[in-house]
């Protein structure tokens, strides 16, 4: 009897301790992530607007944003291996360093200021957007996991939730530097173009009101940086391994080799890639062609902040709705089509219809042009982010690396062919690559689909 009844004493110990292990809501980490991200980038985003006006001196901010592209490219195709040495908390951690020190080095604008910092800037942009789409991606398996849900549509969420709120930066940005710098020129700070505006910006906003906004977003950074290390711990599993074998050199090189090369010998990635390089394109399309050749001209230099602020507002509201409304690839698909359509139209209507109008419809029509623009966007930082998540769990650093690598190689051939291109031109380069974009995404769902089928079968 003694025996039973101390058995029966017992059981409600391993009953309490089984109770006391309860599922973790990682959806702190990601509202935490997701205003870092903010703080962060409403400051380096304004402060990168700025280059063209400010830097103007031998082109010095146009050249450090070609150097800063160009590293980035570089260095994304090194990132999922430095993202694995460190683990993606600690990449987030340093890659928010690079944007600092971009920003501190406009206080004394030089060639040894800011070329090195450019430069350094694209070491750790590849890293800390390899680290996010990592740590985004584990958190949301983990989240489905503690919690039996779904695991595209919790990703899908929190991609919703993690661009809608990264997307307001450009809202958030342009409003702080109005508020700092009062002057009517200070719009033309708002605009991300080369030369155009150097003549005004001689006579802009004054020297020690950029200064006091330079200190204003340090000081914001900072407080984005301090929000990183409050993200919780990500499981280190692999990440030992990885670490030692990196101390052979012979494991270096094809652990090097296995990140950047056979990402590219997987069917998915080459039928995304187009996709992912248009997402680059549209991007740069919006802050060099857009603003410069149909927003200028029809709402003139002080109406450029009020587009950009539409733009991003309509980013964030989509990238939350698309978000919500992933729960799979027939989703993903019918999603980014419609993002697709919406640039379309714009491109089209440029293209063919628009002329420059006075009264009302002369301000709707790039209000509305930048709505839609911002829509696609939303759709395509949301649905690329949750598409690699979901097709390349095996190697989600190398995947998102790519994603870095493409998009930021269009991006920096834009800046740096735009002022030879016509806006015609552009458009046309635009449109081809929505075509050749979309052929190659709709293949990769079928091809997706049927492998699928037959698995099931």
């Amino acid at each position: 009897m003694e025996s039973v009844d101390s058995r029966d004493e017992e059981t409600p110990l391993v009953v309490d301790s089984l109770q006391i292990r309860t599922p973790k809501n990682n959806t702190r980490d990601i509202h935490i992530l997701s205003a870092a991200f903010l703080l962060i980038f409403l400051s380096y985003g304004a402060a990168q607007n700025l280059q063209s006006t400010v830097n103007t001196k031998d082109n010095l901010g146009t050249i450090s944003l070609g150097i800063l592209y160009t590293s980035f490219t570089f260095f994304s195709l090194f990132a999922s291996l430095v993202v694995r040495i460190l683990g993606s908390k600690n990449a987030l951690i340093l890659g928010t360093s690079g944007y600092w020190l971009f920003v501190a080095a406009n206080l004394a604008p030089s060639w040894y200021t800011m070329v090195p910092t450019s430069a350094y800037l694209g070491f750790t942009a590849s890293i800390i957007w390899v680290g996010e789409g990592t740590y985004l991606t584990a958190t949301a398996r983990n989240h489905a996991i503690d919690h039996k849900l779904h695991e595209v549509t919790v990703i899908g969420n929190f991609n919703g939730e993690f661009w809608a709120v990264f997307a307001l930066h450009q809202f958030v940005g342009n409003l702080i530097t109005l508020a700092v710098l009062r002057d009517g020129s200070v719009c033309v700070a708002l605009v991300v173009k080369f030369d155009l505006f150097s003549d005004i910006a001689q006579h802009g906003g004054s020297t020690s009101g950029t200064t006091l906004l330079f200190i204003l977003f340090l000081t914001i950074m900072t407080l984005g940086t301090v929000l990183m290390y409050f993200l919780s711990k990500e499981d280190g599993k692999g990440e030992k391994e990885l670490a030692d074998s990196s101390i052979n050199f012979y494991s270096y090189v094809m652990s090097l080799s296995k990140s950047i090369i056979t990402p590219l010998f997987d069917i998915r990635m080459i039928l995304i890639i187009p996709l992912i390089a248009y997402s680059g394109l549209q991007q740069a399309f919006v802050w060099a062609e857009f603003t410069k050749e149909i927003v200028t001209p029809a709402l003139g230099v002080s109406g450029v902040g009020g587009s950009m602020a539409v733009y991003g507002a309509f980013d964030a509201i989509c990238s939350l709705v698309a978000g919500r409304l992933t729960s799979g690839l027939s989703s993903i698909t019918f999603i980014v089509s419609g993002g697709a359509f919406a640039q379309a139209v714009v491109l089209l209507w440029l293209l063919l219809k628009y002329s420059l109008t006075s009264g009302v419809l002369g301000v709707l029509y790039p209000l509305l042009m930048a709505a839609l623009l911002g829509i696609g966007d939303g759709v395509l930082n949301t649905q690329l982010s949750a598409l690699i998540g979901i097709l390349f769990k095996h190697d989600t650093e190398g995947a998102f690396a790519q994603l870095k690598v493409w998009q930021c190689a269009s991006i920096a051939i834009v800046f740096f062919i735009y002022p030879y291109i016509s806006l015609q031109a552009m458009l046309i380069v635009m449109l081809v690559g929505i075509c050749v974009s979309m052929v190659g995404f709709l293949s990769l769902t079928i091809l997706v689909e049927k492998t699928f089928c037959s698995r099931s079968s």
